[in-house]
């Protein structure tokens, strides 16, 4: 734990504490920035207290004493729940603005950690409670160029997997010998495993109006056929089989034939206008040193879709952010579903993936990683998509 960085970030965020409070190894990501596991016993409630100057302190239960003790700062201890009150009330002292992982509304679901009791108890004392929400992703989500690697090594083989499910398809469509979706699902699946590839679900694979489900799950039973004429959309994501290893996820779109249709080429065309014009406006903003949140990118790509007539089909956020999890705790691209008011700086990777659902008709998305790099550049970490991928 990094106590002098994470000191001077409270600071600047205004605050006059970071509050960490846990039970069960529920707070996934105070244990992380602690550098706490979230296995092994954890049976009573424990608070860790870092001010924005000055010493940190502990509070633990007698039947777990060290549960603390590789943190620096005091120790002070409870049994019961009127000792936890007061031991509580005095370590944070009179009235002050204390960030914990909360977030007002639930703008940010990610953050809203801490319950609602434990809330209320804080500000019974007296305090203002602020989201951690910018500490999170300074001191959890950042990722710096040694921790990325991992990401670029999966994003070769992720693409080159993307390429070899096209070209089954292709050689199913020649022998008229047509794969399921299903099947080009679990061929890219194993094709995950025997390249060292590890996943939290498997890939989407969809044709037609199956994609207008933007999380569209092929199933062994009743899945369909992939044939001449048919729209087609792969979803695939993927880490190495490593510790600490960081998520690629992409999404392609491909169409069976020589003649796709107008409507479906027009959007392809408007959500890949979409992304290019949210990466140009991300470095615009960076180049000029200008702060940059994940609602203003999602608003300016969202703005395409809709200029183009198909605003109310683009039914989710513009991207997420990864990390070790494929939507991983930074900060996200949308001013949709919530506004995501948290900095995209040094360190932060995150997909840019507008999308089109007219339900019955079509699916279409089109995704690729972004990361900002040490110098403050935006740089796409694979392959961009440009134009449908035709199967003949």
């Amino acid at each position: 734990m990094e106590l002098e960085k994470i000191q001077t970030a409270i600071r600047s965020l205004g605050a006059d504490g970071w509050l960490f409070f846990d039970f069960h190894n529920r707070d996934h990501l105070g244990l992380k920035i602690l550098g706490m596991s979230e296995k092994g016993l954890a049976t009573r409630r424990w608070y860790y207290f870092i001010p924005a100057e000055g010493e940190p302190t502990k509070l633990a239960h007698r039947v777990e004493p060290a549960k603390l003790d590789h943190l620096p700062g005091k120790k002070q201890m409870y049994s019961s729940w009127r000792e936890l009150h007061s031991n509580l009330k005095n370590i944070l002292g009179s009235p002050r603005k204390i960030a914990m992982q909360f977030s007002p509304l639930n703008a940010i679901p990610y953050i809203s950690i801490v319950d609602g009791g434990t809330i209320d108890l804080v500000r019974s004392f007296g305090h203002e409670i602020v989201s951690s929400a910018d500490l999170v992703s300074q001191f959890e989500a950042l990722l710096d160029e040694k921790a990325v690697k991992s990401h670029f090594k999966a994003g070769k083989l992720v693409d080159a997997i993307l390429d070899e499910a096209f070209n089954e398809v292709r050689r199913s469509v020649k022998t008229k010998k047509y794969k399921t979706e299903f099947e080009i699902q679990q061929f890219i699946g194993k094709r995950f495993k025997s390249n060292g590839l590890v996943t939290d679900d498997l890939p989407i694979v969809g044709v037609n109006d199956h994609p207008a489900n933007p999380h569209f799950a092929p199933a062994a039973k009743g899945s369909r056929k992939i044939k001449p004429g048919d729209k087609l959309l792969i979803d695939l994501w993927a880490k190495l089989d490593k510790p600490d290893a960081i998520f690629y996820d992409i999404t392609w779109c491909a169409f069976i034939g020589d003649n796709p249709p107008d409507e479906y080429v027009k959007a392809f065309h408007v959500v890949r206008d979409a992304r290019r014009a949210g990466f140009k406006f991300l470095n615009s903003r960076l180049s000029m040193r200008s702060q940059v949140a994940g609602w203003e990118v999602d608003d300016v790509c969202r703005n395409v879709v809709k200029e183009a007539g198909y605003g109310e089909y683009f039914t989710h956020r513009t991207g997420h952010s990864i990390g070790e999890e494929v939507h991983g705790n930074g900060g996200n691209i949308d001013n949709f579903e919530t506004q995501d008011t948290r900095l995209l700086a040094p360190g932060c990777l995150f997909s840019l993936e507008p999308g089109i659902y007219i339900e019955g008709k079509m699916g279409v998305r089109s995704e690729l990683n972004v990361y900002i790099d040490s110098t403050n550049k935006a740089v796409v970490t694979g392959r961009e998509q440009d134009e449908l991928v035709m199967i003949r």
